[in-house]
């Protein structure tokens, strides 16, 4: 061992918030480590294994970005629009999340109904299809799929329903050698029976390392969610290589911050956001979310590892290196929602390689990529106690020095917007009815005042970062929500109706997304009033069972043809008065308390954005020195646009790209508009209104032509369930 890393080893101090443990990990024995080359440089899900969302390219620069012209755009079953040609109509809001790669000039990526397609990157032309509804696989949200080769085997490995499939990238079809038949039951080993576990899937690609696809997961944010474990699989066979457990077992580390039996039942901590892969060390860093129930944590006292934590692994073996945990028993559903970036900063002219991590918080923590150790002072702080019976909030959170905030923590009066003075007056005695001691004030039966927000700060687009400058550019969102705890009394069923017995299980699964109201969110949960106009009996009950987008699938819950028709008899508005058949016993709730306004934006009394705009912007941070460089707003709401003032920025969860050419891309907003910021200043020097608004990171790659294109996947909504594929190049 190298002594002066031996040293730091020995000297290392195990503190609270991260740890650290040799065990042989930083292994610089991978094999395969090859240079990127022209056309592989957007060959993995944003970009790189390091995940930077950054292009090398520098063709399209801020001296002709106003010659971008439409090169070509794929939509399933479409002819490919000539460069120059207007595009197509018909197209709706953004529902798609695909980043696509691309690979030796092939883009493949996921639009609409789960579809994986094959194109010709210059041209646009379908090579292949592949349907997941043939092989009955499942659907739900996917930011993309993986990429693997060996000699002339080559594989596209995409989590589809709860199942890892493995595809043969020259054709489309399932490889049938893999695992079972082609695929692997995502559910399996992950602690309960698989036909109870609703939900265990991926909504982003798993990593490649070696031979190995390690892959995080999506579960249930309710009581009788899976653990998230981390997983690597065998590209070639499909067999289960190594597990680490994201909530310990009994004799493993961290498994003393639980209470003792809580690993047979707890779930969640799971890693949604993607994970990255430092090759030359043989290292993987997972980001995970909290633990389920997420706004109660009576029955998980304590700090709760490893949720809410960057964590570094041994990528070949899944041992345990180092972990920092960003929230100490999280009660906010503050999930670390992007994969960790892997960045190396020139400080004092001396290179560092370290993680970044950001957070819905709107912190930014910035670690050392071996030790953990962060860059920057992280202190931490006292927070206020709850006063939920029996909740122990942690008495400290890990406050970062630097980087300062890049969304709004500390609101007041001054914040709440002004659409009218009614509505301002009413929003501000909302405001003042509600408990708010800051960024961490506890969940409470009052109501506390949630900011950012369950989806505010930077969500799973991340962050770009630009190895040249140090420059970290990064999308924000202010989405403010009240968390209101309301006691759940132990129910009696006997002589229950239909209607009685779906409101209670309505109000344990899913009052928390569509509310009490049943109205939902417009802008992340659909309104279920008069459902039963839209969609049959049967495709009531297939969509809860299954789940799509946002929601996971609660089979385990609807397991019968009883609860079936009770939650039919709730959610359809229709009380058959038919009674249920029961004993008379109480039957006990596991939540004691529930949010019943979870997951909303807070709007004032008309709709409009709670807090005065901008409720998205672009945030530069030098990661050198931690300090913020430009905030601009991203996007633009010209309805809510007073004259005179900036433009409103947006709130969305797709990421930037920036680029050599001293440009960032983004086009995640609902004004459909795609952009390019000037990356030294912030200012717009280009947009371009696309047919559809997009909900997806940008991909920018060398096509086989020589040039340099920007591909956005747009759609795949209700008014255009296929999604399309729109890309630009410099005019000829």
């Amino acid at each position: 061992m190298n002594p002066s890393f031996k040293k730091l080893l020995s000297s290392f101090k195990h503190k609270r918030g991260y740890q650290f443990a040799a065990l042989g990990v930083i292994a610089l024995s991978y094999s395969a480590y090859v240079a990127i080359n022209d056309d592989r440089i957007w060959s993995s899900y944003r970009g790189n294994s390091e995940t930077n969302a950054y292009s090398p390219l520098s063709q399209i620069n801020k001296d002709n970005v106003q010659n971008l012209e439409v090169a070509w755009q794929f939509g399933p079953g479409s002819v490919p629009a000539a460069a120059g040609a207007a595009p197509g109509r018909g197209f709706g809001g953004g529902g798609s999340q695909s980043n696509p790669i691309i690979v030796d000039g092939t883009m493949y990526s996921i639009l609409g109904r789960g579809k994986i397609y094959a194109i010709n990157s210059t041209t646009g032309e379908q090579m292949w299809e592949f349907d997941p509804s043939v092989a009955n696989l499942g659907g739900g949200v996917s930011r993309g799929v993986t990429y693997w080769e060996k000699g002339s085997d080559k594989r596209i490995l995409a989590a589809i329903g709860n199942n890892l499939v493995a595809i043969n990238a020259t054709n489309g079809e399932m490889i049938k050698t893999f695992a079972d038949g082609g695929k692997v039951d995502l559910r399996v080993g992950l602690r309960d029976d698989p036909k109870t576990i609703a939900a265990a899937g991926s909504s982003s690609p798993g990593a490649i390392y070696g031979d190995l696809i390690i892959m995080g997961g999506r579960v249930d944010e309710s009581y009788g969610a899976a653990p998230g474990y981390i997983r690597a699989y065998n590209v070639i066979t499909g067999k289960l290589t190594w597990t680490f457990h994201t909530i310990p077992l009994p004799g493993e580390f961290g498994y003393k911050t639980w209470p003792k039996d809580a690993w047979k039942e707890f779930g969640g901590a799971n890693d949604w956001a993607g994970l990255s892969v430092d090759k030359k060390r043989g290292m993987v860093f997972i980001a995970t979310g909290g633990t389920s129930y997420d706004f109660y944590g009576v029955d998980r006292k304590g700090d709760n590892l490893f949720a809410d934590c960057v964590v570094a692994l041994n990528a070949k073996t899944g041992k345990y290196i180092w972990h920092f945990q960003t929230i100490h028993h999280d009660l906010w559903d503050w999930d670390l929602t992007s994969p960790p970036n892997l960045v190396t900063i020139t400080k004092n002219g001396v290179k560092r390689d370290a993680v970044v991590q950001l957070s819905k918080s709107g912190f930014t923590y910035v670690l050392d990529r071996v030790t953990g150790k962060p860059l920057f002072p992280i202190k931490e702080t006292p927070m206020p106690k709850s006063d939920i019976p029996g909740e122990v909030t942690s008495p400290t959170q890990p406050i970062p020095v630097l980087p300062k905030p890049f969304s709004r923590q500390i609101i007041s009066e001054k914040d709440i917007s002004n659409f009218s003075q009614a509505a301002h007056d009413s929003s501000v005695r909302l405001f003042k009815s509600l408990r708010y001691e800051g960024i961490f004030t506890p969940p409470s039966v009052k109501g506390t005042f949630h900011s950012p927000g369950s989806n505010g700060g930077a969500d799973w687009g991340g962050g770009s970062f630009d190895p040249r400058t140090n420059i970290i550019y990064i999308k924000t969102n202010e989405a403010p929500e009240i968390i209101k705890m309301q006691k759940l009394e132990n129910r009696v069923v006997a002589n229950q109706t239909d209607f009685e017995v779906g409101k209670g299980i309505y109000t344990t699964y899913c009052v928390a997304c569509h509310g009490a109201d049943k109205l939902g969110d417009e802008q992340s949960y659909p309104s279920l009033l008069n459902v039963q106009k839209r969609l049959t009996d049967a495709q009531i009950i297939a969509k809860i069972k299954v789940g799509g987008g946002k929601m996971p699938g609660f089979a385990s819950v609807i397991n019968d043809k009883a609860k079936e028709a009770a939650i039919l008899s709730y959610v359809t508005g229709n009380d058959t008065k038919t009674t249920t058949a029961s004993d008379g016993k109480p039957v006990p709730q596991k939540v004691r308390y529930t949010n019943v306004v979870a997951y909303r934006a807070l709007s004032d009394m008309n709709g409009n954005p709670f807090l005065t705009p901008p409720w998205g912007n672009l945030v530069a941070i030098n990661l050198a020195t931690g300090k913020e460089l430009f905030r601009v707003p991203a996007g633009n709401d010209e309805t809510r646009q007073k004259p005179g003032e900036p433009e409103t920025g947006l709130t969305g969860n797709a990421g930037a790209v920036s680029t050599a050419g001293n440009i960032v891309f983004w086009g995640g907003g609902r004004d459909k508009k795609l952009r390019a910021f000037d990356s030294k200043t912030g200012k717009v020097i280009w947009s371009t209104v696309m047919p559809a608004s997009s909900n997806a990171t940008p991909s920018i790659y060398k096509g086989k032509d020589g040039n340099q294109y920007i591909a956005v996947t747009i759609g795949a909504d209700a008014t255009h369930p296929n999604g399309s594929i729109i890309t630009y190049r410099l005019k000829k």
